[in-house]
């Protein structure tokens, strides 16, 4: 007991120090998280950069979505940066065909999302937008279809009038071999498979 008392005596203050130390360790042990609530914290922090930073690339990186048709060498619908222009998107459809009418078109005018870029050939006409700058949104006033010119058009665009297949397409394709050009839009009706009510249906589609 003697001994303990001159080991207390001699050291005291560095026991003490040394308890208050562990109870401090000890003390921060138990008051921070667990592990696996560390991980889970740090993965919902992760989460939730990760979509901040999803948001902040789709708007820096903003997107056109447009359809273009007509006299280009491949019609479809193409991606482009926001802001892009017509010229751009003539360019993504692999640029015009040589018959293209560029009169009509507004290369300079900015893209929307979801508009209907047409290239007319020569014969169609293409509406005016107000102010005069034509319009490449629609090629006919109150419809979504574009003109198509019965003597000019590619198979492609032939494709495009409403309720023509490629059987029809081919019919009109090789009327043209034989007969030359069509006269007027009822000439259609010497093509078999169109009758009056079936001419009748696209003739707004359809010009000569």
């Amino acid at each position: 007991m003697e001994r303990l008392r001159e080991l207390w005596t001699s050291y005291c203050y560095q026991i003490l120090i040394l308890g208050a130390l562990l109870i401090l360790v000890a003390g921060w042990y138990f008051k921070s998280p667990q592990p696996s609530q560390a991980g889970e914290t740090l993965s919902s922090s992760q989460q939730s950069l990760a979509s901040q930073a999803t948001s902040t690339a789709s708007a820096a990186s903003g997107r056109v979505c447009v359809d273009v048709k007509g006299a280009v060498k491949h019609p479809g619908v193409y991606k482009l940066r926001a802001g892009a222009r017509v010229e751009e998107a003539i360019a993504a459809a692999g640029g015009v065909l040589a018959t293209a009418d560029m009169k009509q078109v507004n290369r300079a005018k900015q893209l929307t999302d979801q508009q209907v870029v047409y290239i007319p050939l020569p014969g169609e006409s293409v509406p005016n937008a107000p102010g005069g700058e034509t319009s490449t949104e629609e090629a006919s006033g109150s419809s979504d279809q574009p003109i198509v010119n019965l003597n000019t058009a590619t198979k492609e665009q032939l494709c495009q009038i409403t309720g023509i297949g490629d059987k029809k397409v081919e019919l009109i394709l090789q009327y043209r071999q034989e007969h030359g050009q069509f006269k007027s839009v009822d000439d259609l009706k010497q093509v078999s498979g169109f009758g009056d009510k079936s001419v009748d249906k696209i003739r707004s589609q359809l010009a000569v």
